[in-house]
């Protein structure tokens, strides 16, 4: 008799090179799902999370491109995962995590990538070319309003600046 591992849903983030991945999207797909299947793992989705500037480089890539996947595996096999990433040319980076509590519309939210999409900026588009205006849950906000300072404003403060500056002091060589 046999015993049969269960098998629990997992939240894999991808990371590769936004540049080889504008170039050639289904291979990087392919490789996500060759390294997947390899585990013996079920994919339940996979998609593009998000295009990004990364925080330092990685093997001399400063743009990365993050793909969101949701799969069911057994527990032991995540390392297998993990050590084939590292293996890889094409993947730079994962994370996973056990999602065993998250929902159906959970899994399905709309992506930042998605979002993009909406708001206008077409595949291969940098949005950091135009300023977006995020709050924490990176949703858009307007931008504040600066006041704007007028140039005699400018002009006056200049002025008071030098008149200060000018006036004598005490044990000074103007008081002499």
């Amino acid at each position: 008799m046999e015993t049969v591992a269960k098998k629990n849903l997992y939240e894999g983030m991808f990371l590769v090179d936004s540049a080889e991945a504008s170039v050639d999207w289904d291979g990087a797909i392919a490789s996500i799902t060759k390294i997947l299947d390899k585990a013996k793992a079920e994919v339940v989705s996979i998609r593009k999370w998000d295009d990004r500037r990364l925080a330092y480089d990685i093997r001399g890539v400063s743009r990365g491109t993050y793909i969101l996947t949701y799969f069911r595996v057994e527990g032991e096999k995540i390392q297998e995962i993990e050590k084939s990433v590292q293996l890889s040319e094409r993947i730079m980076r994962v994370l996973i995590l056990n999602a065993e509590k998250m929902s159906a519309e959970d899994i399905e939210k709309e992506t930042p990538a998605a979002r993009a999409e909406k708001e206008g900026f077409r595949e291969g588009q940098d949005p950091d070319s135009e300023p977006r205006y995020r709050d924490r849950d990176d949703r858009p906000v307007e931008p504040r309003d600066e006041p704007e300072v007028q140039e005699e404003d400018l002009a006056e403060r200049d002025e008071v600046e030098i008149d200060d500056a000018q006036e004598s002091r005490p044990g000074t060589v103007a008081d002499d």
